[in-house]
């Protein structure tokens, strides 16, 4: 039998490992990680790194951004804990070792966060702030179930971010507007085959996600469509001239189309889980590749 103090702390580390799957840690820490080299290495490329990490306003916006993002993960998780008992039944029950009552509790003070974070700056953050999280709530309680509109609203929550250190920067080169093509087209991509792998508890509670309407080969045509479309701000970047991240692009399409024959070529849960990781981790490279721009 294992002493009171021992189980007491392996009590603590899986309720902690429940809570950073809640709050999608892992995903958070990449946001944050690819908003400061975007902040260095895109939007304000002459500036200095330490005067980037130091700068109080980008902090407070960065910090908003996480809190306000992890809120997002919990609401989201709140709305579809029926779906997700069916699709992943282990993930479930590890997210719900917190209750849904102390999950709602930390959704309100992360909100609270994130206003708190958006005010240092102005209060114009503090509207654009509350814009997200709005759209963050209305996406999860009702927006992901219609097909006509779900990818793209939930494409367009992952890019909203980056729009406040936009805004902050106040850059608007055509190459700012291609690296957020490439990345809208690749993360609608991943979105709607997600839609393929989450079919089976979509169909049963009754989500209008397009492969619940439309079928599985109609959603497949529309992926081939955001992949190639993909392709296009791929191309526009690697006449951009980035540096070592140009080999970044080169590698995107060679892995465009391996998804694009991994798609047609089987039509199983796991095939589409391997694809959405696939796409996942090329995301990650890419935020890791911002550093090698005009290196």
């Amino acid at each position: 039998m294992l002493p009171m103090k021992t189980f007491t702390s392996s009590r603590f580390w899986i309720k902690l490992l429940s809570l950073f799957t809640v709050v999608r840690g892992y995903n958070i820490a990449v946001l944050i990680l690819a908003q400061y080299l975007t902040s260095r290495y895109i939007l304000a490329p002459k500036a200095n790194l330490l005067e980037i990490i130091l700068d109080p306003n980008l902090f407070a916006l960065i910090l908003a951004t996480a809190c306000s993002t992890a809120a997002g993960y919990i609401i989201n998780n709140f709305y579809d804990a029926e779906k997700d008992k069916i699709n992943r039944p282990k993930k479930y029950l590890l997210e719900h070792l917190i209750s849904q009552q102390s999950q709602l509790v930390l959704y309100f003070l992360l909100n609270g966060a994130t206003l708190i974070a958006a005010g240092f700056v102005s209060f114009n953050a503090i509207l654009f702030f509350l814009v997200y999280i709005f759209g963050i709530w209305l996406y999860s309680s009702s927006l992901k179930r219609l097909f006509w509109i779900s990818n793209l609203f939930a494409t367009l929550l992952v890019i909203f971010p980056f729009f406040a250190i936009t805004l902050y920067f106040k850059n608007f080169d055509t190459v700012v507007v291609y690296h957020a093509s490439f990345l809208f087209f690749l993360i609608l991509t991943r979105d709607m085959i997600k839609d393929l792998e989450n079919f089976k508890g979509d169909w049963v509670k009754q989500y209008q996600t397009l492969p619940v309407v439309f079928g599985y080969r109609f959603s497949k045509l529309l992926i081939s469509l955001t992949t190639l479309m993909t392709l296009l701000p791929t191309y526009w970047l690697i006449k951009s001239s980035l540096g070592l991240m140009t080999y970044y692009f080169y590698f995107s399409i060679v892995l465009l189309l391996i998804v694009l024959i991994m798609l047609w070529e089987g039509s199983t849960q796991k095939r589409y889980l391997w694809i959405h990781n696939l796409l996942k981790v090329h995301i990650f490279f890419g935020v890791l590749g911002i550093y090698f721009i005009y290196k």
